[in-house]
């Protein structure tokens, strides 16, 4: 690490200390000897007159700034139990990130940085799973990133479009993230980390938060590599056109009494938050961080073009979605399922999804509730980026169910959205919900170990790992079934997924 030169090695023990663009940090080391940096402002608080603009450059600071905790998330309500955050609070002063590295450094290590999920409107980088300290012992400098959520990150609206220099709005959740990344590549030297080696992934929205950092232009040089978990905007979540998106922020300004931009960003943002609960903001075509629909940006080959490692989990989504809750998974009840939400292509959905005993139901259903909700538009993005462009893709599909709990009433049908972080990231001590097993463990080792291996090469393949193959390579007909036996099978989904893809949208 480029530790100051000027402080003794005690000092350094005990509080490890790296100089950045606007001043001295002062980290902690943590009781496995890795160095954590938390709670470093990235860009100015996005408050006041900076509600809904792109981020600007953090300021300097004078003496020694204490990196030893998590700074505050972004506005949000909180939705989903399994998010458990470790900072204090929540502010719209928050645009900062955290930074996890070896204490002994040699030579320039890759860096990883982490987008979370939380379908745009939640999440945080204090949460465990995301933690980056077992990355750090693999020889990684690991980062995550805090970002606008909701309203604060998403809202377009015409007049924020007008007072833009680039003639855009929304998106501003994009920009924060790219702003990290514009600061990892200025600073990340200071803690060791290599900024020609930087891997950009993340989970859910974090997953198609990667898909649009590829998809910008903006993005050029600032990143080698990708790793998308389960989500792309593409397909069925693929962003706004602006003018749609404007008039979104249009009805919501009238539904609080707004009548200008001025009046919306003297709302308190607790009531801001409030008033949004039960409003949708999401990622806009906004003519200059996305210049068009990311899909059409990948089919032209105009992503950035950067070695891919994707995929989604087992039971992303579950047959109750398709049957209706409290429905029994009868063949009968599927069919009628199917008719409802298919109409007259019903009877084709059934030939790529059959449902002709219970159990082929339960199959299929969990299979098709997935694609709807997410795994078709990350197997869109997988296949684009393979086909227009030369860097190696590999693709996965996570089925290491976890462990029953004592208020589950069937066992797991596979591994459901999200299931995979803590395994990948080499988390799992941090989830104190569930009893891991031997094969829980056997699995994580796995998969941390190719995703650490793909950060630090752009190849996931490493000793007594099973052989993973590109897409382009001359084996590109297999993908890889990670779970507690992770081996190469057939894919079998090229035929389904084209069928959907033929009748998306229409």
């Amino acid at each position: 690490m480029a530790l100051l030169t000027n402080i003794d090695s005690e000092a350094q023990t005990k509080a490890p200390q790296v100089k950045v663009a606007n001043g001295i940090l002062q980290g902690v080391v943590e009781a496995s000897g890795i160095h954590s940096f938390k709670g470093i402002p990235f860009a100015k608080p996005p408050v006041g007159d900076l509600r809904w603009k792109e981020p600007q450059p953090a300021d300097n600071w004078q003496g020694i700034r204490k990196a030893d905790h998590f700074g505050p998330q972004a506005m949000q309500q909180y939705l989903y139990s399994d998010m458990i955050f470790r900072s204090d609070g929540k502010s719209e002063d928050c645009l900062y990130l955290n930074v996890w590295a070896p204490a002994k450094i040699t030579k320039k290590l890759p860096v990883l940085v982490y987008f979370y999920g939380g379908g745009f409107n939640t999440g945080d980088g204090s949460e465990g799973r995301y933690d980056g300290e077992s990355m750090a012992k693999k020889g990684i400098v690991a980062i995550t990133v805090n970002y606008r959520l909701g309203i604060f990150g998403f809202m377009a609206h015409p007049e924020l479009t007008k007072e833009s220099p680039h003639h855009s709005s929304g998106n501003y959740g994009l920009m924060d993230q790219h702003a990290a990344l514009v600061w990892v590549k200025n600073n990340i030297a200071a803690f060791g980390g290599d900024p020609a080696q930087v891997t950009i992934a993340g989970e859910s929205a974090g997953s198609m938060s990667v898909s649009a950092q590829m998809a910008s232009p903006l993005s050029t040089g600032l990143f080698r590599g990708a790793i998308a978990e389960s989500g792309a905007l593409m397909g069925n979540l693929s962003p706004a056109p602006l003018a749609t998106a404007e008039q979104s922020g249009v009805a919501f300004a009238a539904k609080v009494k707004a009548t200008s931009l001025a009046d919306l960003r003297k709302i308190p943002a607790d009531s801001l938050l409030k008033w949004a609960a039960r409003s949708r903001f999401g990622c806009t075509v906004d003519g200059y961080f996305l210049p068009e629909q990311p899909q059409a940006i990948f089919a032209a080959g105009k992503q950035m073009k950067v070695a891919l490692l994707a995929g989604w989990n087992s039971a992303e989504g579950d047959f109750h979605s398709i049957l209706g809750r409290g429905v029994a998974a009868t063949p009968e009840n599927y069919k009628a399922g199917i008719k409802k939400l298919y109409g007259d292509k019903a009877e084709e959905i059934l030939t790529h999804y059959p449902g002709n005993s219970e159990e082929e139901v339960k199959a299929s259903g969990n299979a098709l509730a997935s694609d709807r909700f997410i795994a078709f538009s990350t197997w869109k993005m997988v296949d684009l980026h393979a086909r227009t462009q030369t860097k190696p893709v590999y693709r996965y599909w996570y089925d290491q169910p976890r462990p029953m709990l004592a208020t589950d009433k069937e066992k797991p049908a596979g591994a459901v959205h999200s299931a995979e972080i803590e395994y990948a990231m080499g988390n799992l001590h941090y989830n104190k919900v569930y009893n891991w097993t031997p094969e829980d463990i056997k699995t994580s080792e796995v998969m941390h170990n190719y995703f650490a291996n793909f950060i630090k090469t752009g190849n996931p393949n490493g000793p007594s790992l099973p052989v993973w193959n590109s897409m382009q390579s001359q084996a590109n007909d297999k993908v890889m079934v990670i779970d507690a036996n992770t081996h190469a099978i057939p894919d079998n989904t090229k035929t389904r997924y084209a069928y959907i893809d033929s009748i998306m949208g229409k």
